[in-house]
């Protein structure tokens, strides 16, 4: 068994079980964790006993998104760095997009951010009711990584949620935009997610990741991988401007602690979540 820091392995029947194991960070995404599931998944790609993967999250959320400690630590960077970081960080999250098999998420508590842009880079999404989703970049200056939510929503409801930073997507409007496939009863959505892993597992491998290379090839002629690129070009502007909320926030992080930083960017929209 490989030593892993941040996620756990389980393989039964046919399906490969993977969960975010950073319970204290709720399951922020660090380097450690974006290494070791890129290898996870590389060396799952090859395996033929597993033929589908769902990916969930230990204790009280799915994934908050990067760990912004990490970014706070590091400083400023050059546009060049940006462009490196950025360029992995989309790379990660691509992954699960092209993997070959099929990929399920199954996400509860909070799912935000880069949690949320993996969980719609995976093939199909199964929410715990209850589940926030949302992308609250904009309120601290930072940037969409993978820029998905257009692709599943509409632009109508992805400029509302983007562009306000919002963070309380019900699960149940989630399954009415797009964003998920399916809510589940409380305590259920993983139990949900491997059934239908273990139903795409009990088909034909090579007919379903032909299936799924089709799809895929369906939104990539439509422009999808172009505009990830595109975005990505303007993430790396946007990093490179160093805004005034992003600097406060940072210094807020380095010097009172991630919680007072959380709540400086609640209060000045006047939000007391």
């Amino acid at each position: 068994m490989t030593d892993w820091r941040t996620i756990r392995l389980e393989v039964a029947a046919g399906v490969a079980q993977i969960t975010l194991n950073r319970p204290e960070a709720m399951n922020a995404i660090d380097a450690v964790m974006i290494g070791e599931l890129r290898g996870l998944l590389d060396r799952l790609a090859s395996d033929d006993e597993v033929r589908a993967i769902v990916v969930c999250g230990a204790g009280r959320a799915f994934c908050s998104g990067m760990d912004l400690k990490e970014d706070a630590a590091a400083g400023e960077r050059s546009l060049g760095e940006w462009r490196a970081l950025l360029g992995e960080h989309l790379a990660f999250l691509e992954s699960f997009w092209d993997h070959p098999k099929p990929t399920v998420a199954a996400v509860h508590g909070h799912c935000l951010a880069a949690g949320c842009e993996l969980a719609m880079c995976c093939d199909m999404t199964i929410a715990e009711e209850g589940t926030l989703l949302g992308e609250p970049e904009l309120l601290f200056g930072s940037v969409i990584t993978a820029m998905m939510m257009p692709w599943l929503t509409g632009p109508k409801v992805a400029k509302e949620i983007l562009l306000s930073g919002e963070d309380q997507v019900t699960a149940e409007r989630a399954e009415r935009i797009g964003l998920v496939n399916r809510v589940a009863p409380a305590g259920r959505h993983l139990e949900e997610a491997m059934a239908l892993a273990r139903r795409l597992a009990a088909l034909d491998p090579a007919a379903v990741t032909m299936t799924k290379e089709a799809i895929n090839r369906t939104y990539e002629i439509m422009g999808l991988k172009a505009a990830l690129r595109a975005n990505l070009d303007l993430a790396i502007q946007i990093e490179g401007l160093n805004t005034p909320s992003r600097r406060a926030f940072r210094e807020r992080v380095r010097r009172e602690g991630m919680a007072a930083a959380l709540k400086w960017r609640a209060e000045r929209l006047g939000d007391s979540g």
